[in-house]
C-alpha cells in the first residue's frame, strides 16, 4: 500500500460524517478501512480526492434508475472532492457483456457522438457542473495503439478473467465468448490509472470491472481505488430493475406532471428505498418520516413529498407545484389545465376510431380492451358501449387516469 496511505492521519467527526454519506444506501464499499484513511489524508492535507463514474453513451437518455450513482457523486461532490464523469467514447466500440448473456452490440461512433453529447446535459441536472471534471476515455484510449494494448492485457491473467459470471456462465452453456470482450475491463480498469482515481462508482452489475482497475493500478505502481457499488433501482413495478424495456422506468426528460404521477405510483414498501437512493434529504428526516408514516400518518404525504422533490429537482419548484396541482385534480376526476387538441373528421364516429384517432388506443382492439375494462370517458361518463358513436361537436375524452384528449368532430 502507499506509503502516505498507511500514515496514521487523525479520523474526525468530518471523515466519519463523510464515511456515513459514502456508506447511505450503497450495497459495498471495498476496502472500507483504505477509504476511511484516503478521507481523512484528504481532510488533513486540503488535497480533494478523485471520485470517478464511468458511463457508456449506449443511449441518448437517462432515467432515475441510472441517477442513482449520480446522486452518490452528488453528495461526495458537496463533500469538497473532485468527481470526474468520464463518457466511455472508446470503450463503447467494443460493447460491454456486463450482467448479459449475449454481447452488447458495439456502436459506431457516430452513435456515440449523439449519445454523449446529451449525456452530461442531463447528468448535470443531478452534478453541479462548475465542479465535474468531464473526460472521454479515448483521450488515453486511442493513443495505446496495439503494442499499449498487447503490454496492457499482459497485466491480467485468462483464469481470472475466467473467474467473472458472465463469461464464466457463458462457457459452461458453449457461448461464443469473443477475444475482444476480454478488451472491455481491461479498458475500463486502464480509465482509472489514466485518471489517477482514489474511488470508482459503479452499480452491482460493474463490480469485476471496477475491481479491474484497482488491480490495474497496483500493476502500474499507484495507491489502488476504493470501489464503491450501489444497488439497482427497483422500477414503477417494484420486482424488476428500472428499465425502458420493461416499460417500468421514469425517465429525466420526461414532462413535470408524468414524472410526479409516476412516483406516486409506486408502492409504499417501495417509497422507502427510493427515498435513501433518490433522495437528497438526511436520513434522520427519512426515519422521522417513517416514524410518523408508523405511527399513522398517510402514507401519501412522504410519497408526495419524494414526488415534490424529484420534480423539483428535474423542472423547478413552480413546476411541482403544478404537477401536484394536476394530479389533485385528476383524481377528483378533473381535467388537467393543459391537454392535447385534437380535431377529426368523418362525424359521426365509432368511438373506436375517436380513441385512435386522438393517439388514445394504438389499435381498433386496443380500443375494445380499454372500454371492456371500464378505463375510457367521455365528458366524465364511463363508456361502456364498444358501439358508441360521437356526432359533431367538442368531447373531453379521457383513458385511465392520466392520458385526457379534447377531441373536436365535425
Amino acid at each position: 500500500m502507499n506509503q502516505d496511505l498507511v500514515t496514521n492521519y487523525p479520523v474526525t467527526d468530518s471523515v466519519r460524517n463523510a464515511l456515513a454519506v459514502s456508506l447511505r444506501g450503497c450495497e459495498e464499499l471495498i476496502p472500507e478501512n483504505e477509504w476511511v484513511k484516503k478521507l481523512a489524508r484528504s481532510e488533513a492535507t486540503g488535497i480533494p480526492l478523485r471520485i470517478k463514474l464511468g458511463l457508456d453513451p449506449t443511449a441518448p437518455d437517462i432515467h432515475i434508475g441510472h441517477t442513482v450513482v449520480l446522486n452518490k457523486m452528488r453528495q461526495l461532490q458537496d463533500l469538497g472532492h473532485q468527481v470526474i464523469f468520464l463518457i466511455g467514447d472508446f470503450t463503447s466500440l467494443i460493447g460491454d457483456p456486463s450482467g448479459r448473456n449475449t454481447t452488447r452490440p458495439p456502436l459506431t461512433p457516430e452513435q456515440i457522438k449523439v449519445n454523449a453529447e446529451t449525456y452530461y446535459r442531463q447528468a448535470s441536472l443531478v452534478l453541479d457542473p462548475a465542479k465535474t471534471e468531464i473526460r472521454y476515455n479515448s483521450e488515453w484510449s486511442e493513443p495505446l495503439g496495439a503494442r499499449g494494448m498487447i503490454q496492457l492485457a499482459s497485466h491480467y491473467t485468462v483464469a481470472r478473467m475466467m473467474e467473472r459470471n458472465d463469461f464464466n456462465d457463458r462457457f459452461k452453456a458453449g457461448t461464443p465468448i469473443s477475444v475482444h470482450e476480454f478488451l472491455y475491463p481491461l479498458m475500463q480498469g486502464y480509465d482509472s490509472v489514466a485518471l489517477k482515481s482514489d474511488l470508482e462508482l459503479g452499480g452491482t452489475d460493474q463490480k469485476f470491472n471496477l475491481l479491474m482497475g484497482r488491480h490495474l493500478q497496483q500493476e502500474y505502481g499507484q495507491e489502488p481505488q476504493c470501489i464503491l457499488t450501489m444497488p439497482l433501482l427497483e422500477g414503477l413495478d417494484g420486482v424488476e430493475k428500472m428499465s425502458k424495456s420493461k416499460n417500468n422506468y421514469i425517465g429525466i426528460s420526461e414532462d413535470a406532471n408524468t414524472m410526479f404521477a409516476k412516483v406516486l405510483s409506486v408502492s409504499d414498501v417501495l417509497m422507502w428505498k427510493w427515498f435513501t437512493l433518490l433522495s437528497f434529504r438526511s436520513e434522520a428526516d427519512i426515519a422521522a418520516l417513517k416514524a410518523e408514516t408508523q405511527a399513522g400518518r398517510n402514507p401519501k404525504d412522504a410519497k408526495v413529498a419524494l414526488a415534490k422533490e424529484i420534480t423539483t429537482r428535474f423542472h423547478s419548484a413552480a413546476a411541482a407545484d403544478a404537477a401536484e396541482q394536476d394530479f389533485i385534480n385528476r383524481s377528483k376526476g378533473g381535467v388537467p389545465d393543459v391537454i392535447d387538441e385534437v380535431s377529426l373528421t368523418g362525424a359521426p364516429l365509432g368511438i373506436g376510431a375517436v380513441l385512435k384517432g386522438a393517439g388514445l388506443a394504438s389499435s381498433g382492439g386496443d380500443a375494445t380492451r380499454l372500454i371492456e375494462g371500464g378505463g375510457v370517458r367521455v365528458d366524465s361518463s364511463v363508456v361502456s358501449d364498444k358501439a358508441l358513436r360521437l356526432g359533431a361537436g367538442t368531447y373531453v375524452v379521457q383513458v385511465g387516469k392520466r392520458r385526457f384528449a379534447r377531441v373536436t368532430l365535425s
